[in-house]
């Protein structure tokens, strides 16, 4: 329903340029937005006009109009000045509340078809038969967005975000939950990924410094059709989850970029214990080793497994670095020098970082 400002701020705009005065009542007589005195309105016209089949009256030396929303009574506008101008610009203020009722309506209906859609609450037949009705073109090509924000209902991050993308009819921002704000846009033929991730940099770099809120944003693939929305909205998701066990230093997560932490998050929770206990000792777990060694062994992967250049950039001889690179091959039976033992450890890692997220996001 549109709001009672958003009306009153239209009649205000008319009665300035104008000089005719306006009124807007429900259909019982209640005042909804006004430039008149209370004291001139008979409330009893008001229902009298609402029941007569009437489209418009005077009653009073004033001008009664009925605004429809799709063929039900919505409001009655009444206007008062000089007859004719009074008459005239009744009929357009009319007009103009009946155009903002539909706008409203169109844009809600939008926003409820969006989150279905998203949330694949719709039949495929509903789905197109909606899209044509609302104006949606259903082949063009899109992109999911999902915007995590550091605080539940962030309403001066979903501001920063309508006022970006909002005067863009064919883009849509909603939310389904109180946690993140969601953006489809709507992609030409010759934008690809290199125009998403400028949109997802623009988007964070806006959100952090206007609303001051640190953010995380994911987005899915670009797909080519309404139906398949709802997929890059799941690999959003899927994407912001992934980021925040594999990539914590990433404030922005592609899906398409996700690698090997996109299988390892598919994992059954059996299945990766099962996997830890063949791959160590059962008294060492990579997550038990100390700083030094954890700072030794993300170094040496930062570096392609070179030991000379991992060594200067941790300021320690060579010597050092390989007794210690020996010592954790003592003990985990893995020597990460070599490519295969490393790649095991490496994802070993990274299931170990998964469980942990797992097991805290159960509790």
């Amino acid at each position: 329903m549109i709001s009672s400002q958003v009306i009153q701020n239209t009649i205000d705009e008319l009665h300035t340029i104008t000089k005719v005065d306006f009124s807007v009542m429900d259909i019982e007589g209640n005042e909804v937005a006004s430039t008149m005195q209370g004291s001139e309105l008979d409330t009893q016209a008001v229902v009298w006009f609402a029941g007569s089949p009437a489209d418009s009256q005077v009653i009073q030396n004033l001008h009664f109009f009925k605004v429809f929303d799709d063929k039900k009574l919505e409001y009655i506008l009444i206007s008062k000045g000089a007859p004719e101008s009074a008459y005239m610009m009744g009929r357009v203020a009319a007009f103009q509340i009946q155009n903002l009722i539909v706008a409203y309506r169109e844009r809600f209906d939008k926003n409820n078809f969006i989150q279905n859609l998203l949330l694949d609450n719709m039949l495929a037949i509903d789905v197109y038969n909606r899209a044509r009705k609302l104006h949606i073109d259903a082949e063009a090509r899109r992109i999911v967005f999902l915007i995590e924000t550091k605080y539940e209902k962030d309403n001066a991050a979903m501001e920063i975000v309508k006022n970006l993308f909002g005067s863009r009819t064919k883009d849509f921002i909603t939310a389904v939950d109180e946690k993140s704000i969601i953006l489809v846009q709507e992609l030409s033929a010759e934008q690809g990924y290199d125009d998403v991730e400028q949109t997802a940099k623009v988007l964070r770099d806006m959100l952090n410094s206007e609303a001051m809120s640190s953010v995380k944003i994911a987005y899915g693939t670009i797909v080519g059709e309404i139906m398949q929305v709802s997929r890059s909205y799941k690999e959003a998701k899927m994407a912001l989850n992934v980021g925040k066990i594999f990539y914590m230093e990433k404030t922005i997560v592609a899906y398409n970029t996700l690698g090997i932490g996109r299988l390892i998050y598919q994992l059954p929770m059996p299945l990766c214990r099962m996997f830890m206990k063949e791959v160590f000792p059962p008294d060492v777990m990579p997550d038990s080793f100390d700083e030094e060694t954890l700072t030794t062994i993300n170094k040496f992967f930062e570096n392609n497994l070179n030991v000379s250049e991992t060594a200067r950039q941790l300021y320690i001889h060579r010597n050092t670095l390989v007794y210690r690179l020996e010592k954790l091959q003592k003990s985990t039976g893995l020597d990460i020098r070599v490519f295969d033992d490393a790649l095991t450890f490496k994802i070993a890692m990274m299931v170990v970082n998964y469980m942990k997220y797992m097991e805290t996001d159960m509790e």
